[in-house]
């Protein structure tokens, strides 16, 4: 059974990118150490979230979410809502917001991990807070795909075209990391 404490240990096992994920991944450690609710959204000032940057069967795309509340183009994602196994969370947010149930993990272990500041909801009656996200990078075996009612829009995008969406280097650090995994090990069709 996978336990606060297995989730604990992948992110110890866990090598940070850069020195600003390094920071993250002690920020969550930190989070989960320290609070017994951080797997609930009403925990406040931030929780744990699960995100999935899905590749295209070829491994040259990655499916986004132009997500309707935040209003900018984002990796599927969501709230574990008491769930521990995040890598559940990332799965199933990835299937109900894309409409695709083939999906597979390109690989189990951690891909990235983010702490990012959300906007207050009004609607929601949520403060801003924090998400802390723990990224796993998952594969489709189809480019077929469906809106849901948390999206705009979804769309297939290159990583050269994925750089070019984000002004704030959103995504930067994924794109080098699936760029090197690429280099490292090509993807069959």
């Amino acid at each position: 059974m996978y336990k606060k404490s297995s989730l604990i240990a992948d992110i110890e096992a866990f090598h940070p990118f850069d020195t600003t994920e390094s920071q993250h991944k002690s920020a969550i450690l930190t989070l989960l150490n320290n609070t017994d609710e951080c797997f609930e959204r009403h925990n406040f000032p931030g929780h744990v979230t699960g995100s999935a940057f899905v590749i295209s069967p070829n491994g040259q795309q990655v499916l986004m979410t132009h997500h309707k509340f935040l209003g900018r183009w984002l990796q599927f994602g969501g709230h574990a809502d008491g769930e521990v196994d995040i890598r559940n969370v990332a799965l199933r947010e990835a299937q109900e917001e894309s409409g695709i149930m083939e999906i597979e993990f390109f690989m189990t272990e951690i891909f990235d991990i983010d702490v990012h500041p959300i906007p207050a909801n009004p609607k929601k009656n949520e403060p801003a807070h924090l998400h802390y996200d723990i990224r796993y990078l998952l594969r489709t075996k189809t480019h077929e795909f469906a809106v849901s009612e948390e999206s705009n829009e979804l769309k297939w995008f290159t990583l050269a075209e994925l750089q070019d969406l984000s002004p704030a280097n959103t995504f930067d650090r994924m794109i080098a990391k699936w760029q090197q995994r690429i280099a490292s090990s090509p993807l069959s069709a």
